[in-house]
């Protein structure tokens, strides 16, 4: 007897849908979403699929995305264990509390970790990893330790959203599109970041050679106050979603279509500036498909030993965790 779509349906092809720009987010939060959400809106994939520990909120996530189906062109979205993608992005893990430093999550995020990675290995032994979580610099460690992958297959979100915020910042007192002002954030995603004072510039023009005292002590200008309100936004907010989800779509849009273009994103730094440890830190990297490349900045001394310190600090930390991998 024929069915509904049958009658409704003339020569009616048998379905096989083998997706082949799949990405997976592991977690169903509020970043976990945002990130799932700009992925979407800039139509990276022809499946999303969501993974989290909590199956009621994480079916629920995905009811509600589905929902709107109507105005979106992702083809499939889906739940469940399903880690085989092009692209898996880790959001999960616990969250940064008011006053609380990002390194107090280390030990808890890394033995969340250990459960999810060993699967994700198991059911994409080709995908690019991108880790979002907190502490992403020794997160991302945890996770090239775990999967014994190749340090150029596992990325950081790092400073990619700082270097967005310090240029939007710049451009807003300068009166210029951020996108017109080139600035980088490098090293560690948190408090010891570094700003590029010596690198900032609009068409060109070195903002530095204009302005010498520019993001010191000295400056009357007071431009390093730019970089405190880099550092300082999680603590007015409570905590970042919208931003980190754009962010988070802007990388893999470069991963999926192939744009080498450059970004600020958490990468094994070992042999550069003078670091001599297995670190991950913040540094500019060409973004493609098959993985990263790292492009050597000029430091001041000055930037160069700032770098060097949150490498120190972050490899006192990673020595701890050796037992753990």
């Amino acid at each position: 007897m024929a069915t509904l779509k049958d009658e409704l349906i003339e020569n009616l092809l048998k379905e096989e849908h083998v997706p082949q720009n799949k990405i997976t987010v592991v977690g169903a939060g509020a970043v976990d979403m945002a990130c799932a959400i700009s992925i979407i809106m800039k139509d990276l994939a022809d499946e999303i699929a969501l993974v989290d520990v909590m199956e009621d909120k994480l079916k629920g996530e995905m009811m509600g995305l589905q929902h709107g189906r109507l105005f979106l062109r992702t083809p499939k979205i889906v739940s469940g264990k399903d880690y085989n993608s092009r692209l898996v992005i880790i959001t999960a893990g616990a969250r940064q509390q008011e006053g609380e430093s990002r390194l107090n999550l280390v030990q808890p995020n890394v033995n969340i970790f250990k459960s999810i990675i060993p699967n994700i290995v198991k059911y994409s032994p080709n995908f690019k990893l991108l880790v979002v979580s907190n502490p992403v610099d020794i997160l991302i460690y945890a996770a090239w330790k775990i999967s014994g992958f190749l340090k150029n297959h596992v990325i950081g979100s790092g400073c990619n959203l700082d270097s967005a915020w310090f240029c939007y910042l710049l451009g807003e007192r300068l009166g210029v599109h951020p996108l017109s002002c080139h600035g980088w954030i490098l090293g560690e995603n948190g408090d010891s970041s570094v700003p590029v004072w010596s690198g900032v510039n609009v068409a060109g023009v070195s903002l530095k050679s204009l302005h010498p005292e520019l993001g010191t002590d000295a400056d009357k200008e007071h431009w390093k106050a730019v970089h405190k309100q880099v550092v300082e936004v999680i603590k007015l907010k409570g905590c970042t979603s919208w931003a980190i989800g754009l962010s988070v779509a802007d990388l893999a849009e470069s991963i999926m279509k192939n744009l080498r273009r450059v970004h600020l994103i958490s990468t094994m730094i070992k042999g550069l500036y003078g670091i001599k440890e297995d670190v991950f830190l913040s540094v500019p990297c060409i973004l493609r498909e098959n993985g990263i490349s790292d492009v050597k900045v000029t430091l001041t001394p000055e930037e160069e030993a700032f770098l060097k310190k949150s490498a120190d600090t972050f490899w006192g930390i990673q020595k701890e965790l050796q037992g753990f991998f």
